[in-house]
């Protein structure tokens, strides 16, 4: 795979300079498998395999773009000619270009071979020890919905004219468990899951047992009287709120004026305790790659540190709008589509609180462990208001669970309001948070 890959970038390099045009090859190989099963029986099993490759060309300030699965050299010569036809048609911008020079790309082990090495077979013992450690952890656990193993094995090569050489492979692998508890007619959801860069790192009985538990401590759960109280938020729902948090520190955004945090640089944003970074070669991440969709090697890069605003990420384009170097941040989704700014790991810098600890430093509050609806909160004032479920805290315990009610709030606040940290990071997909504890937000209920 890399010889084929290395040969096709090498190829439509030197194709773009006999036709005189600035131009760059993103290849993109992924073989990715789901595996779901339902009562120890495979429900389904896909197996999924494509191999592509996008041509950007810029030409007088004009880009041009084209994408092909077929890397055959009279294919190539032709998408090369697509790509520069199609720039006849696009608006000149003199911040358009390719990056130039060698990177020295970091040394990341992101790799694992067995992940392909591992058969089917295990792969499926794998998601049924899930559900078997599911409906072992409480009988009143009643429905798995699903229960699933995925993983994905990728290569990525970066050529270009300016002299971008680079190539890598990686892969990941993940369990997942949606379950339901029932009790005197009452129903709660459960959710369990892990992600790794290899396979030997997955439990699927600690995900099956996350699953039941997630669900069972929910049984019974009723709404409460309105009030405000400081709120405790779990990892998972922590990284709901950075995923709007996200938007706020690309600079793309903060160039169209679509961020809160435009023209804060300096700034105190945060709390003190709240450390933001996004890094791209966190060996915890699963996200962690030498270089991005541009071939600019990865970095890491603090965002917000102790409370102050200190940059923001940026592609090869946005860096130039800002008159300053990219940090790595040229995500492409795939081989059909143009780079823009995107996140690799981002995530807050753990504390040394123990959740436990935080909890009981609370006389009166709410352990908010599920929000629903972040997405309609308003990225650019920063306001959300999200229905919520939880466990009430009184006298520092975690007392009977709540749910139909609606917490709301502004971003900034929520940010600024961070009183506790909790030392329990933990990722969901490219998004790590600990545990969080938030001074004053208002609850709705009943």
């Amino acid at each position: 795979m890399r010889d084929e890959l290395v040969k096709t970038g090498e190829q439509v390099v030197e194709m773009s300079r006999q036709k005189g045009v600035e131009a760059e090859a993103f290849l993109f190989y992924n073989r990715e498998l789901g595996i779901e099963v339902a009562q120890g029986t495979v429900e389904t099993l896909a197996e999924a395999e494509e191999l592509g490759i996008g041509v950007r060309v810029i030409k007088e300030g004009r880009v041009g773009f084209a994408y092909s699965t077929d890397l055959g050299p009279e294919a190539l010569n032709q998408l090369l000619d697509r790509a520069v036809e199609s720039s006849k048609f696009t608006a000149s911008d003199e911040n358009n270009s390719l990056p130039a020079g060698r990177y020295q790309y970091p040394e990341l082990n992101v790799y694992d071979p067995e992940v392909r090495r591992v058969n089917v077979e295990e792969k499926i013992q794998m998601a049924r020890d899930l559900e078997s450690a599911a409906l072992a952890y409480d009988r009143r656990i009643k429905v798995i919905e699903k229960a699933a193993y995925e993983d994905s094995e990728f290569a990525l090569a970066v050529f270009n004219t300016n002299g971008i050489k680079a190539f890598e492979r990686g892969a990941f692998c993940t369990l997942y468990a949606y379950l339901v508890a029932e009790e005197e007619g009452d129903a709660q959801t459960g959710f369990g899951y892990a992600a790794a860069r290899r396979v030997k790192e997955l439990d699927p009985a600690r995900v099956g047992r996350e699953a039941a538990h997630n669900a069972v401590r929910m049984l019974g759960a009723k709404t409460i009287t309105s009030r405000s109280v400081p709120c405790i938020f779990e990892p998972y729902v922590v990284t709901s709120f950075l995923g709007v948090l996200v938007n706020s520190v690309n600079a793309d955004s903060v160039q169209k004026g679509k961020s809160f945090l435009a023209g804060k640089i300096g700034q105190t944003v945060a709390a003190g305790n709240f450390t933001l970074v996004d890094d791209g070669t966190s060996p915890q991440g699963i996200a962690s790659f030498p270089f991005d969709g541009e071939g600019v090697a990865t970095q890491r890069t603090v965002l917000i540190d102790r409370g102050i605003l200190k940059g923001f990420l940026y592609d090869t384009y946005t860096a130039n709008k800002a008159n300053t170097k990219s940090t790595g941040n040229g995500v492409r989704g795939s081989f059909r589509s143009l780079p823009g700014v995107g996140i690799t790991n981002l995530f807050v810098l753990p504390g040394v609180s123990r959740p436990e600890q935080l909890i009981k430093e609370v006389s009166q509050g709410l352990f908010v462990t599920e929000v629903m609806g972040i997405h309609t909160a308003n990225p650019i004032s920063g306001d959300f208001s999200v229905g919520a479920a939880g466990i009430l805290i009184e006298n520092g315990e975690l007392t009977r669970p709540v749910r139909s009610i609606t917490i709301a709030g502004n971003l900034q606040e929520f940010l600024q309001g961070v009183e506790g940290v909790g030392e329990d990071l933990r990722f969901f997909g490219g998004i790590g948070a600990p545990t969080l504890r938030v001074k004053g937000l208002s609850i709705a209920g009943e």
